[in-house]
This record gives C-alpha cells, structure tokens and sequence, in this order.
C-alpha cells in the first residue's frame, strides 16, 4: 500500500503527475497532437494513477487538467479502430478498464478539480462528470458524440446522468450535440466559468478553498454526500449521520477545528498549508 506521493510514478508519458508540499496533486492528460485522446495505455495510466492517489495520506486535492488547446476528445480514433475488430469478450474486458477507472476517479477519497480549457468530448465528458467540481473556461465545449458513430456512452453514463440528471442525458445521448459552457453550467455538468487567461488563476483560488478546511472533514463530507444521495430519510439514515457527526466531534482534528474557533486563531491544518506555500513548491 503507498503511503506517501513520493512514491508515486506515472506510467506515460502521455499523462503526468506532480504534487506540490501542500498535497495537491495535479494529473495532466499530456497528448495535445490528438487533443489529449485516450487510449487503453492512456486508461491504464490513469488508473493506476488514482489508485496510489486514494492510498496516500499526504495528497490532500486533485487537479484533474490537459496540455493544449483542448481538454480531451475522447478516444483515439486508432483505439477505436482496434477495438472494432475485437471479440465481444476483449471488448468487453476492453469495456471494463475504462469503467474502473472512471469509478475510482469518481469515489477518490479527496476532492477532485477538473480544469476543463476547451473542447471534451465522448469519455472526456465522463472524465468532467466524476470530478466533485468542475472550473471550464469560456471556450469549453461538450459533446456526447458516441451516437455519431453508431455507439452509445455506456461507461460514462452513470456519471453522466448523475451530473446533468436524466432528461438532460435522454437529450444529448440521442442528439450528440454539441454544447458550451454556459449550456454546461446550466445542466449542472459545469460549477464555474472562467476567461481563458483566468482559468489557472481559479483553479489556484478553489484549491485554497478546499485548504482552508479540515483535510479529514473535506474527505468525509465528500463520502458523506455519496452516501445519502437519493437515500430513504429513515431511522438508520438518522441514526447513521448522528454517529458521524458525533465521531468527528470528538475526533482530533475536530477538537483542533472548535478549539481554533473558539479561540479566535487559525487551525493547525490552516497553518501548515500557508507554510508549505511559503516554501515556493508549487
């Protein structure tokens, strides 16, 4: 098991890693001469990438970003040519590693930024749709193109639907047009939009944010907000949240937090990130 992002490596090229001494890690999809497409290499990486990320105490944010002009145009046209002459078992299996990793993205234990600076099409959209926020400049665009091609979004589609809901996703699944930013923020796929020259700026802004708060707290409001979605509002549920609550309360971090308040001074965890800055690593 990694306990630290030291030990963290990329396998590609084609998607880079680095971490700053505050924790924040970013994942830069790195293939800007097909703009940023992926491949079953591409997912491989990536999926090893967000497994050691979940396993690391000291990784505290992840940006989710690309190189280029465009954030990803979803799988690579020679990728795809590949798997049209694949078995219904090797697409299947093919079918499975791009679903593990969009489900390990999407329950990453810290918070997930994705910055999306132009175009996301196809699997790019999925990719946007498990990110906990999403920071788009002016000149992103979307697309759920695979009916274009005679396909369907089926992997990404849970995400999808979770993020836009299910008549948005009727919608676009069917008519794979292309919408923007504003359309994007209006289905609830995109939080905030940026000018391009911005974008970086408030990605800066939203990663402090989250720095601002109690690591272990953001992490466990995170799972909590995964685990009560669309739950019964019952006793066990009631039950359930007074025992985090309360857990927490008494928790280290917790008493640090109140203790901090009441005390009119910043918590330790405040503390140690402005340090960490100060330092000029990242």
């Amino acid at each position: 098991m990694i306990f630290s992002y030291s030990q963290i490596k990329s396998p590609s090229e084609q998607v880079l890693f680095d971490v700053d001494s505050r924790g924040v890690a970013t994942v830069t999809l790195n293939n800007p001469e097909k703009h940023n497409a992926f491949d079953d290499s591409i997912i491989f990486a990536l999926n090893q990438l967000f497994q050691a990320i979940a396993q690391c105490h000291d990784i505290n944010v992840m940006v989710l970003a690309s190189t280029g002009k465009n954030f990803s145009a979803g799988a690579d046209l020679a990728w795809m040519q590949r798997m049209a002459s694949y078995s219904y078992e090797e697409n299947l299996s093919d079918a499975n590693a791009l679903a593990q990793m969009l489900k390990n993205l999407n329950f990453l234990p810290q918070p997930t930024i994705a910055k999306v600076q132009g175009a996301a099409f196809g699997g790019a959209v999925g990719l946007a749709s498990c990110c906990d926020i999403v920071l788009a400049s002016e000149k992103a665009s979307f697309c759920l193109s695979e009916v274009k091609l005679g396909l369907i979004p089926a992997t990404i589609s849970p995400y999808v639907v979770n993020a836009i809901g299910q008549k948005a996703s009727r919608r676009y699944f069917q008519t794979a047009e292309r919408f923007f930013a504003d359309k994007a923020q209006q289905l609830g796929l995109v939080d905030e939009i940026y000018p391009l020259t911005a974008l970086d700026n408030a990605v800066t802004e939203m990663v402090n944010t989250l720095l601002a708060n109690g690591p272990l707290a953001v992490r466990q409001a995170k799972q909590l907000a995964l685990d009560v979605a669309y739950q019964d509002i019952d006793e066990a549920l009631i039950k359930n949240t007074c025992e985090r609550i309360a857990a927490i309360r008494v928790s280290a971090e917790g008493q640090e937090g109140l203790t901090a308040f009441f005390e009119k001074r910043q918590p330790a965890w405040q503390a140690q990130s402005k340090t960490s800055k100060n330092k000029g690593e990242g």
